[in-house]
């Protein structure tokens, strides 16, 4: 009986202890109301804006507001994220609320902001009573990712418009926040979103590795990309996950359509016809997509999350890769060689190749916080939030642990030269750069989805037969022959665009399955001839 008792001690003692000893832990915090938000942004900036809002918003109003974070993934895992859960409540308040039947119809015609005239009245009347109703995701706010997205979840109706443009007039204008900018769009003109970081896209590179390799000159324009040094070296996301890389070669294919349009007036006497442009359009597509082919064909891997290649490029697993700028320098950072002032990393925005587009923020609708959320929002564009974008932690309204190192949105920001000494990039200046390009939306602004679509299935669902291709071509000596064979664009022409975005547009989706597996199997076929091409071909003369 002893013998019993002290083992049923000493095993009450052994669970009781970690209790006993742990340190005391703060009480759950308490708020006079919670903000939801929905985000792709990393923890630093989640951080950062979290601290800096409950101390803005306790000094205008008293009151503590607690921001619950939800964090499912990039932009693309939001978009289909919020997709879902409207249709769900739609469904819900259609069916009950207003007892009427749901249907495929209605599921796919509510949403659909260019329904045909023709379109059945119950379609019509759905569209209309989900752009006057208050249903909710039970989210907030939608804040970071691209304009891209928000100008689709705009079109649907699941954004409502912001009192910010009425509340604050002299913010928008050239002067602070231009409405376009080199083409890109900065904020909607109904207050549906408005941008608030600027984001450019380029190369980081791995010093120490590019010299490894033997190549003299490090990378600085999307084209050094494809050198065949580079063949399994390159990290790269899956632009149809990461928005802000499908971007970056949306940026490559318009800076090869501005080149070819170049050269194609300055043979017709400076002239521009429509004509010309078509061709300078359609052209530059078509070399766009084999400069992503070949960079496609030099990648080690292509991943979910751009946060990836920046690391790997920084452990010397890759010696490249294509990256958001505030994923490369904010990685430079970390990296840099401390004691020699000599950075390991370098970022560059290849030469006239990188816009300046936005991250933008938006209220959803059925927001239950409204006026909290407004003021979330009016923090982002205020100088005070404004400013934990680039301010270094510890400087008067800087951050408190994290470098964002992204580049402010408000032009008047770069106008106080006095704030760079706190600043993190106190050089960088977007809006006097006068080395951007100057994106134009009417030339591939509307095949966004269908581009990422087709780099895909030329570079991800065939990259084993593309990167055998490619090694083979190097090893003959890049025989001409085998590098037409290998960059045929004839299936994802300009001209094919139409039918593969009606494709993708199907109701049915088993259209986009087939669709993808069809191009599959004729780039597979297509890099088998182009590696026997190059098998064939005489091999060069040893030096």
């Amino acid at each position: 009986m002893i013998k019993r008792t002290i083992m049923i001690v000493a095993l009450v003692a052994v669970v009781a202890l970690p209790f006993l000893l742990r340190s005391k832990q703060a009480a759950p915090e308490r708020a006079d109301v919670t903000l939801v938000i929905i985000t792709p942004h990393n923890e630093a900036i989640r951080s950062e804006f979290a601290r800096g809002f409950r101390k803005w918003y306790h000094e205008r109003t008293g009151k503590t507001v607690l921001l619950d974070w939800r964090v499912i993934g990039g932009t693309s895992d939001i978009t289909r994220f919020l997709e879902a859960e409207y249709v769900a409540a739609f469904r819900n308040y259609w069916t009950e609320k207003l007892g009427k039947p749901w249907s495929a119809e209605i599921q796919a015609g509510f949403t659909n902001p260019k329904l045909a005239a023709d379109a059945p009245a119950v379609v019509r009347e759905a569209r209309r009573a989900f752009l006057e109703s208050t249903v909710t995701c039970g989210i907030d706010l939608f804040f970071g990712g691209g304009s891209y997205d928000f100008v689709r979840q705009a079109d649907a109706g699941r954004l409502v418009p912001s009192q910010l443009l009425q509340v604050h007039p002299e913010w928008f204008g050239d002067d602070v926040i231009p409405q376009t900018y080199s083409g890109e769009v900065y904020w909607d003109r109904q207050g549906l979103w408005f941008g608030n970081v600027l984001s450019t896209y380029g190369i980081l590179y791995n010093r120490d590795s590019i010299a490894r390799l033997g190549i003299p000159s490090p990378p600085a324009r999307w084209d050094d990309l494809k050198d065949p040094r580079l063949v399994g070296e390159i990290g790269l996301a899956d632009p149809t996950k990461s928005s802000s890389i499908a971007k970056a070669f949306e940026n490559l294919i318009q800076q090869k359509i501005q080149k070819r349009l170049a050269l194609l007036r300055q043979a017709n006497g400076g002239l521009t016809t429509k004509d010309l442009e078509a061709q300078a359009v359609r052209e530059g597509w078509g070399t766009g997509l084999q400069l992503i082919q070949l960079i496609g064909a030099n990648a080690r891997y292509f991943t979910d999350s751009s946060q990836k290649p920046p690391i790997d490029v920084s452990q010397g697993d890759c010696a490249a890769g294509i990256a958001i700028d505030f994923y490369g320098r904010a990685q430079a950072e970390v990296t840099e060689e401390r004691g020699t002032g000599r950075p390991r990393l370098v970022f560059v925005a290849p030469h006239g190749g990188s816009v300046a587009s936005v991250d933008p923020i938006a209220l959803l609708r059925g927001t239950k916080n409204r006026e909290v959320a407004e003021a979330f929002i009016e923090y982002t564009l205020s100088m005070d939030g404004q400013k934990l974008w680039n301010f270094k932690p510890g400087t008067p309204g800087g951050t408190e642990r994290f470098a964002l190192r992204r580049m402010p949105l408000r032009k008047d920001f770069y106008a106080h030269s006095e704030w760079k000494q706190y600043r993190s990039d106190p050089d960088a200046s977007p809006f006097d750069d006068e080395d951007h390009l100057v994106y134009r939306p009417e030339w591939t602004g509307g095949l966004f989805r269908e581009l990422a679509f087709v780099i895909r299935v030329m570079c991800l669902d065939t990259h084993d037969e593309l990167a055998a291709a490619w090694r083979e071509i190097i090893r003959a000596g890049m025989p001409p022959a085998a590098l037409e064979a290998l960059g045929d664009m004839s299936a994802i022409s300009y001209g094919q665009m139409d039918i593969i975005k009606r494709t993708l547009n199907s109701k049915d989706k088993v259209d986009e399955v087939r669709l993808a597996k069809e191009l599959a199997a004729r780039f597979r076929e297509q890099y088998r001839r182009a590696a026997e091409i190059a098998r064939l071909a005489p091999r060069p003369a040893p030096h």
